[in-house]
């Protein structure tokens, strides 16, 4: 099965405590069907010092949102859509919303 949601899309929570929100994704974590989007769900991590960092403490980095949970926006209909793929005439095949047909790649 094909993911969706891919790097650099724009994306909006459907559903949980960041509901309504929208941002870019970050990374897609596949094993786990989970996304990273910029500056949403915030988790505080705690850090030692170490080689990579001198200096330790409290790190506020993004946390994963499950896939189900956010929907790719489309450009023309500016909302969460579902996607569906659509043939070009080359043959090509692009992620296309399955409300108005406009290709989202």
């Amino acid at each position: 099965m094909a993911w969706q949601v891919k790097k650099d899309d724009l994306v909006e929570v459907v559903a949980g405590k960041e509901r309504g929100k929208r941002g870019k994704v970050l990374r897609v974590v596949q094993d786990k069907k989970r996304v990273v989007v910029e500056k949403l769900m915030m988790v505080k991590r705690h850090t030692r010092p170490g080689t990579h960092s001198q200096q330790g403490g409290i790190v506020e980095i993004e946390g994963t949102i499950h896939r189900s949970n956010v929907g790719v926006v489309c450009s023309s209909c500016d909302r969460p859509v579902r996607l569906k793929t659509k043939t070009l005439e080359g043959g090509r095949r692009v992620r296309a919303c399955a409300r108005c047909g406009e290709a989202v790649d």
